[in-house]
């Protein structure tokens, strides 16, 4: 498919065309294969990124996770050695904490899709990318076009907008039309489409299942949606589809099976001949396993520029990675032809966003603006519409109230310990936040005149033994059972909190203690999850179930609210199938 610079996305004159081809003849071998490459800057030290730009010419780069006004030093210096304007892109997909650490969080996608309300997919696009373009961003690794049909996929449970593909589209759009608003360019992600594997295609390969006509019937309506529209960029996933590389290849082998970032089949067959997109391609993160696990690193990087990806995400070593793509261009691996055509849309696209009539790039007299009170409103707003009553068997449960339920035990639900997490707590010297969800909902009911406290299971009370240079009572775990009646009289409604990010909820070794709600029919239960939306297939005997979606002061505020209300102020639609296809979690 040829470039059209004259249509969607770019729609340039002919003296932008004349630029890009001028530019384009006038690079040196080295520029132009350092314009496939797409860096993740490592700090701020102007020799550093000088390098970065004089030594590697990179097309792009991603921000590097500090506060604002650092990253806005970062990125006015990346444009100052740059011979070419260069994408500087962010994941502002949950809003402007994505583009800096100071950054405002809006939503989630999960949580935008629970509200049914497509203005608040598009505030999150305006407001989360007027911050980063206040800092010098000019590219969203955005909107999530996945859709989460495989309840056990943890990589993009809460990042999508739901389950359902004409939701996802209407939700895509809308962000993607607020972040032009705003000026920032837009690559949707992850393509051909995750949500069904229940792998993580960091750390393992990843396919999407359907065949041709079930594909453009879901994800093929949400792509040519926003091409329609006017997409700028695609991120392409390290997802593989068997099923449609059976239909139009009918002898290939399971082992010939590539991930769409290295398949010519799906990145150029599939996304330029059949959906017809115009724009540019940049792969995924290239040390993701879904892509290092089928070939050598060195036979990678060309050939995901020969499957169709005009710019290839991180370097590993930059020196050895630089290398290996100009040898594949100078040996002719990578064709002239294809070299062409990668560099019309990267440069293209650049023209399209205006960034070579720009005198200033980086305005650093003019303020970083983050945190304005539409972004605020926004997330509040939010809040209070997508909080969700998934299960309700209890009538009269709700609403909460001191003379109905004075003593309320909080059970904390965690997930199990990342392997980052030790070395962040190290890093930040033992910092963490001032409360934990529980100790939060804790002095909420406190204020609303509830005795409420936070249950300490026996693994923590050996815990602290251990701590006090005591001998542990391990009686506490192996016969610490009290009876029912003493149980049951110890509080009168328990709230399960759980707060696990991704995967299955932890409740430790219990023995009949309080982690596990056994409890459901001695107590009223209610179960609340203020994270990832899946809990029922781990508690599905509870039968009071609310989706929080996270536990941000304004959701917060919101769910209190809402429990003291009662079932009437849920307005909440379920985005996914929150029972995750258990039947039993139903009843």
């Amino acid at each position: 498919m040829m470039t059209n610079l004259k249509a969607k996305p770019y729609c340039l004159s002919d003296e932008d065309i004349q630029w890009v081809q001028n530019t384009i003849a006038s690079m040196t071998d080295e520029e132009k294969v350092g314009q496939l490459f797409f860096q993740l800057t490592a700090g701020i030290d102007e020799a550093y990124l000088k390098e970065l730009m004089e030594k590697y010419h990179l097309g792009g780069c991603r921000y590097n996770n500090m506060p604002g006004q650092y990253v806005k030093m970062q990125n006015a210096t990346l444009q100052k050695y740059a011979k070419i304007p260069v994408f500087i892109a962010c994941n502002t997909e949950m809003g402007g904490n994505g583009c800096c650490s100071d950054g405002t969080y809006i939503a989630s996608g999960i949580k935008i899709g629970a509200t049914g309300n497509a203005e608040y997919a598009k505030a999150l696009g305006k407001y989360s990318n007027e911050e980063a373009v206040s800092i010098g961003c000019n590219m969203a690794f955005a909107p999530i076009c996945d859709i989460h049909y495989n309840w056990e996929n943890t990589e993009i449970v809460s990042r999508a907008f739901g389950n359902d593909h004409i939701r996802v589209a209407e939700m895509s759009k809308a962000y993607m039309d607020g972040a032009h608003e705003a000026g920032v360019a837009c690559a949707a992600k992850h393509f051909p489409g995750n949500g069904q594997d229940f792998r993580d295609a960091h750390i393992s390969n990843n396919l999407n299942a359907f065949g041709e006509q079930k594909w453009m019937e879901t994800y093929g309506h949400v792509y040519k949606t926003l091409i329609d529209e006017g997409l700028d960029a695609i991120m392409g996933g390290h997802i593989m589809m068997r099923e449609y590389m059976r239909e139009i290849k009918p002898d290939i082998k399971d082992e010939e099976l590539l991930p769409a970032t290295l398949c010519p089949e799906i990145m150029t067959g599939l996304l330029r001949d059949k959906l017809g997109f115009n724009g540019m391609v940049v792969t995924d993160a290239s040390h993701m396993v879904g892509m290092t696990d089928r070939m050598t690193r060195k036979e990678m990087l060309p050939a995901s520029i020969n499957a169709g990806c005009d710019m290839f995400l991180f370097f590993n070593d930059p020196d050895e990675d630089f290398a290996t793509m100009l040898d594949a261009y100078k040996s002719g691996i990578i064709s002239e032809e294809r070299m062409n055509e990668a560099l019309t849309r990267i440069i293209g696209l650049k023209a399209h966003m205006g960034l070579h009539k720009k005198e200033t790039l980086v305005d650093m007299t003019a303020p970083v603006t983050l945190g304005k009170d539409e972004a605020k409103e926004a997330e509040a707003a939010i809040s209070r519409d997508a909080i969700t009553l998934v299960k309700y068997k209890d009538e009269g449960v709700l609403p909460l109230a001191p003379d109905k339920y004075k003593r309320i035990m909080i059970v904390h639900i965690k997930g199990a310990p990342g392997p980052m997490d030790d070395l962040i707590r190290a890093v930040m010297g033992g910092a963490g936040p001032k409360k934990t969800p529980a100790e939060d909902l804790r002095d909420r009911l406190i204020e609303k005149g509830f005795d409420a406290f936070i249950y300490e299971g026996p693994i923590e009370r050996m815990k602290k033994q251990i701590a006090a240079g005591e001998k542990p009572n391990i009686n506490l775990y192996f016969a610490g059972k009290n009876a029912i009646a003493d149980f049951v009289a110890g509080q009168d409604l328990v709230i399960t909190l759980c707060d696990v990010a991704n995967g299955r909820p932890s409740f430790g070794f219990s023995k009949g203690g309080g982690e596990i709600p056994w409890y459901v029919f001695e107590l009223p239960v209610v179960a609340i999850s203020v994270n990832a939306p899946t809990m029922l297939a781990d508690i599905p005997q509870v039968r009071t179930y609310i989706n929080a979606y996270d536990s941000k002061p304004s959701t917060m505020d919101a769910l209190v609210d809402k429990l003291l209300t009662g079932k009437e102020a849920f307005t909440g639609i379920d985005p996914i199938d929150s029972f995750c296809g258990l039947w039993d979690a139903q009843i």
